[in-house]
């Protein structure tokens, strides 16, 4: 199960880049460095990375900040999902794929894949998180050591 780009046109409005209402997206970091396949790239943290790099790994997507000029670099079809927090942006995005997975309860489908804490995305531990468990310990993270890009 994953969000397609018609799931987070309803999240985040202001949007630009190519318009594909069932596009799927695969992967959602905020590390640039990480493999993305067809991922959605959000730069939490001072140390995520620059979109260019998340570019060349896979990301044909951002979630992004509204105050923030986005690069001049950034392809014109490049999908750029604009915000006016990223924590808030990714919280909604959390919750929506938490709704859609337990509709979605029953059937096996092959689930996105989220790269969100240190310890998860630069080690490169491949085991996945239970997403309740994810949700959890990234809230617990950002409380314990939030260092907010551009803060």
């Amino acid at each position: 199960m994953m969000l397609l780009y018609d799931d987070l046109v309803q999240l985040f409005p202001n949007n630009k880049g190519i318009c594909d209402p069932s596009l799927p997206f695969l992967t959602v970091t905020s590390y640039a460095q990480i493999n993305q396949p067809k991922g959605i790239f959000i730069p939490l943290y001072k140390d995520s990375g620059e979109l260019k790099e998340a570019i060349d790994h896979g990301a044909i997507a951002v979630l992004w900040d509204e105050k923030v000029p986005l690069p001049t670099y950034t392809p014109n079809q490049f999908i750029v999902f604009y915000c006016n927090d990223l924590l808030k942006g990714l919280k909604k995005m959390m919750e929506l794929y938490r709704k859609k997975q337990q509709d979605m309860e029953e059937e096996q489908v092959e689930h996105m894949k989220f790269h969100l804490l240190p310890e998860t995305s630069l080690n490169g531990n491949k085991h996945t998180y239970d997403l309740s468990v994810m949700i959890n310990e990234w809230e617990q993270f950002m409380k314990d050591s939030y260092d907010g890009r551009g803060e």
